[in-house]
């Protein structure tokens, strides 16, 4: 065995320096919560979340109870649909200022972690204003995540703007301040919210593997991360009521997207690409655009990838405990196949009313028209998942 034709590892890491603390465990809201107020000096808060979790669930109800036995409820605002439409933001800023909130705990998926961050950013930009350009701390967010979309790491979100474009927005302060893991509050999530969520984990930690930028310790943990989803995703379909599961799962949702401050945003994976050209556009939930888009483009990358991608790729199915076909290129494709055997929840575009006609639109919006070899293959992928 020789590392001759092997590349020199080389990179940087930096934590975030917005966070807090990550707390999980069932229950651990009852505690979590209150110290991280305390840590964070916050007297009154914004409960952020969307209208389902509060009107058909007691989940919210929860925190609302658990702020008021510590005087620090403010208000819960419910307007956030989701994609994120900007008139939630707009509203959500407005109610933060009359309530006089100074900190928000948003409670669900993906939709209200985004939402507070782009309502923070605008409070931020608004108090900029109001104060002649004086700089001034930015406000904070803990974090309730009742899915496994792993938004709740990054200092990037996303909204659909009122011309129905998904709009991108980040800042290295936006980190959630607070992140509470509690498998508890997961137990109402829709099971198809839930697995596909799962997915789009697990397509945070495989396209981690190729996208540039991402340092080798975060790429150990992502290998660590696809394992953990595989298997428990598995068992939380077989048994929703699994707390073992849940949690094992969320603490994989964190894995897949580990918190770490970043200079300036690395582009993309493919696979996520694809996903926002499709969601807000056609309605189709991010966790089904990754059901959609992760295998096909993880064959793709058998093609594409670097030779060196392509070993942190196959390498996935050591922690798999899934033998090796004997070629790297065998090995990626393996694990192509094995994402889309994955809980069963393949989907067409077809299925959410995406026109033929429109596929060479959202391959020019994902991958632009320089590469016409790389177009051409986007188109093939969108067109076998018809």
């Amino acid at each position: 065995m020789t590392t001759a034709n092997e590349t020199v590892p080389a990179g940087s890491y930096a934590h975030t320096n917005t966070l807090e603390g990550v707390y999980y465990g069932p229950k651990c809201v009852e505690t979590a919560l209150p110290k991280l107020l305390d840590t964070l000096g916050a007297k009154r808060a914004l409960i952020v979340t969307g209208k389902s979790l509060r009107n058909k669930t007691g989940i919210v109800e929860k925190i609302e109870n658990i702020l008021k036995k510590y005087n620090a409820f403010g208000a819960t605002f419910s307007e956030i649909g989701e994609h994120t439409p900007e008139a939630g933001i707009e509203n959500g800023v407005s109610k933060f200022r009359e309530v006089d909130a100074d900190i928000i705990v948003s409670v669900g998926g993906g939709s209200p972690v985004d939402a507070s961050k782009a309502i923070i950013l605008r409070l931020q930009q608004q108090r900029a204003q109001e104060t002649s350009g004086k700089e001034l701390e930015f406000l904070r967010q803990i974090a309730i995540p009742t899915t496994l979309s792993a938004a709740d790491y990054t200092c990037s979100a996303g909204y659909t703007n009122k011309q129905g474009d998904k709009v991108s927005i980040s800042h290295e302060q936006l980190t959630p301040a607070g992140i509470i893991l509690d498998a508890e509050l997961t137990l109402s999530t829709p099971e198809q919210l839930w697995l596909s969520t799962g997915v789009r984990a697990l397509d945070h930690a495989v396209e981690s593997l190729y996208r540039p930028g991402v340092p080798l310790p975060i790429k150990r943990l992502c290998h660590a991360a696809i394992a953990d989803l595989f298997r428990f995703l598995v068992l939380s379909k077989k048994d929703s009521e699994d707390l073992v599961a849940r949690q094992r799962l969320q603490v994989a949702s964190w894995m897949s997207l580990w918190p770490r401050r970043i200079e300036k945003p690395s582009s993309l994976g493919l696979s996520h690409t694809l996903g926002h050209k499709l969601g807000a556009t056609y309605g189709i939930p991010h966790g089904i655009t990754s059901c959609l888009t992760l295998a096909p483009v993880v064959n793709l990358q058998a093609e594409i990838a670097s030779q060196e991608d392509k070993e942190y790729l196959a390498e996935a199915l050591l922690y798999l405990r899934e033998p090796s076909t004997g070629t790297v290129d065998g090995d990626v494709k393996k694990l192509s196949h094995m994402i889309a055997r994955q809980l069963g929840l393949q989907r067409t575009l077809s299925q959410y009313g995406v026109p033929t006609a429109d596929i060479e639109q959202i391959a020019v919006r994902a991958v632009g028209q320089e590469d016409e070899e790389l177009l051409s293959k986007v188109k093939i992928i969108l067109e076998s998942i018809y």
